[in-house]
């Protein structure tokens, strides 16, 4: 049955769910709305992994290949605290430039022959624009979301550290890790390669170290060349890439969890960063907007749109559930960056590979680390493991929910 389509932001989310709807059916009429110009998107490098490119290719070799092949990838992580390095191998990771991701899908979309409407914003005030179905893919601070806030139940809860992304011309060939103190406590980045001659470069630090060094108060250029600094060792000499915001405000922030308790309106559904977001040190945000968009579309194969959109939402739920609950302690093992970064190299750097575990923070890291190097030897550690932290990850999220209440 032909259907029409409009979906409102012209991020990965929408243009995949255009590309996946047109694949289903060449006869829908899809349109999506973008409120800046071509071109001009914000970003430096996104991250994926292979389980992402295998669902890709599934559901379409033509744009998996194309990312694919503008992708970097790495299979191994370095950390540097102070001096002292350690490596340890990893799962294989991947990054492509934002733009370039939006190029391919763009034209990947436009081949299927769906319009692409830059420059073009829809004001939620006028009313929804006339289509069967209106996805909200404007990212977190969605205007469609914001202006129906109390029919979503829309919550946005910030974090305590700050933090400021950045490129640079350092080319990582590994995802690197780096931590260094200063007078004002620790200050810490995380760096990987997005092509052949760009890396995404992410600083954090805690709000005292912030304003301790100043950060709060210097001008972008001010920030870069003390960042440049802190990391030379890391950049070895190269330099870091701002981004000036357009309103002139700073380009640090506070990330913010979203949430909402239901993700559709009539015909009103969102998507990607519209509905939820995850913590960025998971590097999940892109996949998560992804894989929304292939059970939305899978979802709308159903004639009855309520349905449909139930479905779809119930299914994405269940299914961000595990890698909520691994962002939110991924962020609080940063938060309570003391606590860790005084072990031994090699013993940070595992337990910084195990900070998604809801056990860690309430168990001594000595003791976390030993317990965690005899799991890997004893199938029955394991076992036990596995099955005790989702046990203490409920029970926590239990009485969090009821703090709030």
């Amino acid at each position: 049955m032909r259907v029409k389509v409009v979906c409102v932001g012209g991020g990965p989310a929408g243009l995949y769910l255009s590309i996946l709807l047109k694949l289903q059916d060449p006869s829908h009429d899809i349109t999506v709305h973008e409120r800046d110009a071509e071109g001009s998107t914000y970003g430096w490098g996104v991250t994926y992994w292979r389980g992402l490119l295998d669902r890709l290719t599934a559901h379409d070799p033509e744009s998996a290949r194309a990312i694919s092949d503008n992708s970097v990838s790495w299979s191994e992580g370095v950390a540097r605290v102070g001096n002292l390095t350690t490596r340890r191998p990893g799962d294989e990771g991947f990054g492509i430039g934002r733009h370039r991701l939006l190029e391919l899908l763009a034209a990947r979309a436009r081949s299927l022959g769906v319009r692409l409407e830059y420059g073009h914003e829809i004001d939620p005030a006028a009313g929804l624009p006339e289509a069967d179905l209106v996805v909200a893919s404007d990212g977190v601070h969605s205007a469609l979301r914001t202006h129906h806030a109390a029919h979503f139940g829309s919550e946005l809860r910030p974090g305590r550290n700050h933090y400021v992304w950045l490129g640079t011309t350092k080319v990582f060939d590994t995802f690197t890790f780096a931590f260094v103190e200063t007078d004002h406590g620790w200050i810490w980045a995380y760096g990987y390669g997005f092509g052949p001659d760009r890396s995404t470069c992410v600083v954090e630090c805690a709000p005292d170290t912030f304003t301790g060094l100043g950060l709060d108060r210097a001008d972008e250029a001010e920030s870069l060349a003390l960042l440049e600094k802190l990391f030379a060792d890391i950049l070895d000499g190269h330099a870091l890439i701002g981004r000036s915001p357009a309103d002139g405000s700073s380009p640090w922030l506070n990330f913010r969890t979203l949430t909402n308790r239901t993700w559709y309106r009539d015909n009103l559904v969102l998507l990607g960063d519209a509905a939820h977001t995850t913590h960025y040190s998971i590097g999940a945000g892109t996949t998560l907007a992804l894989e929304d968009s292939l059970a939305l579309a899978g979802a709308l194969r159903e004639t009855d749109l309520p349905r449909a959109l139930a479905r779809y939402e119930r299914e994405r739920k269940q299914a961000l559930l595990p890698l909520q609950s691994a962002a939110r302690y991924s962020a609080q093992w940063y938060e309570d960056l003391p606590r860790y970064i005084h072990l031994p190299p090699e013993h940070m750097f595992a337990l910084l590979g195990q900070r998604h575990s809801p056990l860690l923070p309430y168990v001594p890291p000595q003791l976390y680390y030993r317990l965690d190097k005899a799991a890997g030897q004893l199938e029955a550690l394991r076992r036990f493991k596995r099955w005790l932290g989702p046990k203490v990850a409920r029970t926590i999220h239990a009485r969090t929910l009821t703090s709030r209440k």
